[in-house]
């Protein structure tokens, strides 16, 4: 009986672990920051966060998310075990089938509940399972276009709360953009720093094809089309509040890539992969302000 409950005990902890909670706080705070701030009301005049909806809407999102990280770690096995072995739990923590069942429930499940909100929310649930599902099992290996991925998908996640409400898509659009940018930038440095494990189980990612230094050069590249679209976005948007905002937080992201410049060892690009979620939610603050 004891070994029992320890095993159950370790597949939950598996399970917690695998499924990145903070991570899923994250998402979660933003798409409520987004349709709080941004969105205010619903369609039928009633404050936004008073519609079931929304809540759904973060449910199912949360799920497909938590999915993603689920076959991502589950294809990644052999790779963690050389970049980060003592983080593995596939195969130790939980069973490799009890897995794959939960991904397939969450994402059966998120499209369910994206369907009570909207059917073009049940669509793009759909399309997100299967892109991470493709990601995690092929792009992941290739150069860039695994990053793009990544990227895209977080920016939806935020993006989705205009794409359901149809309010204020340019202000949303704004920050969807911030979360494209600062996610590629990131999903490149965890590249740098994942690359020993990468090559060894023959992964084409940047880092491999181009070569640190080059790679970095892409990333200063990225860097530069984020800060030209916040601003053409700023100035668009013409709201004084946020374009201070977003100046102040440019210091920040300009010591951000100084670190980037300066970094050449894993557990450099590990503190600015870190750095790079705080940034993410201090521009997600930025929403309280207009």
């Amino acid at each position: 009986m004891n070994s029992i409950n320890q095993e159950r005990t370790l597949s939950f902890r598996g399970l917690f672990r695998i499924s990145r909670p903070i991570n899923l706080l994250l998402v979660a705070f933003t798409q409520m920051m987004t349709a709080y701030f941004l969105v205010e009301e619903s369609a039928a005049g009633i404050p936004v966060l008073q519609d079931f909806r929304l809540y759904l809407l973060i449910l199912a999102t949360l799920m497909v998310t938590a999915a993603g990280y689920m076959i991502n770690d589950y294809y990644d096995v052999k790779i963690d075990y050389v970049n980060r072995p003592e983080e593995v739990v596939i195969g130790k923590g939980i069973k490799r089938r009890v897995v794959i069942f939960l991904h397939t429930l969450l994402n059966f499940s998120a499209i369910g509940l994206g369907y009570l909100v909207a059917p073009r929310i049940a669509l793009i649930c759909f399309f997100a399972a299967f892109l991470l599902w493709l990601y995690s099992n092929q792009l992941k290996r290739k150069p860039f276009i695994g990053n793009l991925t990544v990227a895209f998908l977080t920016s939806i996640s935020v993006y989705l709360i205009a794409i359901y409400y149809q309010k204020n898509e340019l202000l949303v659009l704004t920050y969807a953009i911030f979360a494209f940018f600062l996610n590629l930038i990131r999903e490149i440095i965890k590249d740098i720093e994942d690359r020993d494990g990468d090559r060894k189980h023959g992964c084409r990612t940047l880092p491999i094809v181009l070569g640190f230094r080059k790679t970095k050069q892409v990333i200063f590249l990225v860097a530069t089309c984020f800060i030209f679209a916040i601003l053409i976005i700023t100035f668009e948007i013409n709201k004084p509040e946020l374009f201070y905002y977003f100046g102040g937080l440019g210091l920040f992201f300009l010591w951000f890539m100084r670190q980037v410049y300066l970094a050449d060892r894993k557990s450099h690009f590990s503190q600015l992969s870190t750095f790079a979620k705080v940034l993410m939610l201090v521009g997600t603050l930025s929403m309280s302000f207009l």
